[in-house]
């Protein structure tokens, strides 16, 4: 008992002092001689590197430099380089749709739910209170997205440009690991969603274009799905772990492109400006006919 105490405080003590980093400890035959180590200093090497041109834009895989024979060549290219630099942030606010009616047997008949209304509600006014010059509002076609944005652009700026996309309807993207056994489309789903999600993450996850001045701030409205899988796929990691990540109704996730292209994930899933009776990540109780009829058609 008298070991496990001082090993503990050993390693109490070595976790503070490393703030967090992950250490291991080598204990002595008398047990009063040890060791830490910070792992990354010893012989650490990434499992995985930052592809630096994920995104295809890159300066120099832009501005070719085709054997100088005078300085004035290199020069020329250097200048070709810091104009095909990126200058600005891009940031990108995804927002899930509010709760809605999974018994809908069609879209039109899968709207929002009272307390999905209230979420939608609730984001607006928070993206409001961010102070910040909003650019662009894209959501996807399908019913409970559109009525989310729709409720959540009453609190922004009249003038802010509104675009649909059916790219960001909700859909299958990757297998998942580990698969789960409630939940198994067909091969064909994947390979038809996959291929249009993908083309939505190109479409919208990038650096900013050169001649962007001032950061941009762009809403995208759409589904858990689509959204876990743009988590994965911005920060390098593994895509068929985007089944993990967990997002409630109404969340908001924050996604920020450097001119640099690296790419930081601010918030995910928040939904701190809800009170806890109001935040839900599943599917609500079933809807009276009788309800699903009036929500139907407001």
């Amino acid at each position: 008992m008298t070991t496990f105490s001082r090993l503990h405080k050993i390693a109490l003590l070595s976790l503070g002092a490393v703030g967090g980093s992950l250490a291991y400890y080598t204990i002595g035959k008398s047990e009063k001689k040890f060791d830490v180590q910070n792992s990354w200093t010893v012989n650490y090497t990434p499992s995985v590197k930052w592809e630096k041109n994920w995104d295809c834009r890159e300066p120099q895989s832009i501005v070719k430099l085709s054997s100088p024979t005078k300085p004035e060549d290199e020069n020329r290219y250097n200048e070709q380089i810091e104009k095909a630099k990126s200058k600005a942030i891009r940031h990108l606010i995804l927002i899930r749709h509010g709760q809605y009616n999974v018994d809908g047997t069609t879209d039109k008949e899968r709207v929002l739910t009272d307390l999905g209304r209230i979420q939608a509600d609730l984001t607006g006014k928070r993206l409001a209170s961010l102070d910040v010059k909003w650019d662009l509002l894209v959501r996807s076609t399908m019913t409970r997205a559109q009525e989310t944005a729709s409720i959540i652009a009453k609190h922004l700026p009249q003038d802010l440009q509104i675009k649909d996309c059916q790219l960001l309807e909700e859909g299958a993207p990757i297998p998942p690991e580990p698969p789960v056994g409630h939940w198994a489309p067909e091969p064909k789903q994947f390979f038809q969603d996959g291929a249009r999600i993908e083309a939505a993450f190109r479409r919208y996850f990038h650096r900013a274009p050169p001649d962007q001045t001032k950061d941009s701030f762009t809403i995208l409205v759409c589904h858990a799905n689509v959204i876990r899988f743009f988590v994965c796929k911005a920060l390098q990691f593994p895509p068929e772990g985007w089944l993990r990540i967990s997002l409630n109704h109404g969340s908001i996730t924050w996604v920020s492109i450097l001119p640099n292209g690296n790419v930081v994930l601010r918030a995910l899933s928040d939904t701190g400006h809800m009170d806890p009776k109001h935040i839900t990540s599943r599917r609500p109780k079933k809807l009276s006919k009788r309800r699903l009829n009036q929500t139907s058609q407001q």
